[in-house]
């Protein structure tokens, strides 16, 4: 399925006493990969929003290899695992500027109806976009 990566530089708040990058910051990681996956299809999570769709992640993996630290440069390679129906899950792989393997994460996030709260299928509009 479709791959999306982008670039990230450390900041030093990102970081902890020991110079590396505090690990709740990876979900944050991960999070700025999905948007930016939905983004290159052409949606947005504003535009879901506003078509009264929620995607909130119900599952969230992580599997610490290596440590990040402050200026470096890593790279979130976001992939989409398969074809979403009422679920969409995405896999990740964090690489340093040497393509060197970081972390690697898994999230499962849920269409909800924001009116209702209720779970629904995956708009076929971006079933559309995922399939072009």
């Amino acid at each position: 399925m479709k791959t999306h990566e982008i670039n990230i530089r450390i900041r030093y708040g990102e970081t902890d006493q020991m110079g590396v990058v505090y690990h709740g910051n990876y979900a944050q990681f991960l999070e700025m990969g999905r948007v930016e996956w939905l983004r290159s299809i052409g949606v947005s999570y504003r535009s879901m929003e506003e078509n009264g769709i929620m995607l909130p992640v119900v599952s969230l993996k992580l599997d610490y290899k290596k440590s990040a630290k402050y200026d470096d440069l890593i790279k979130v390679v976001t992939s989409l695992r398969e074809e979403p129906g009422v679920k969409i899950e995405f896999d990740y792989k964090i690489l340093s500027e040497n393509d060197e393997l970081l972390t690697i994460g898994n999230t499962v996030l849920v269409f909800v109806d924001k009116r209702s709260g209720r779970p629904v299928r995956c708009p076929e509009y971006i079933l559309e976009k995922i399939r072009a």
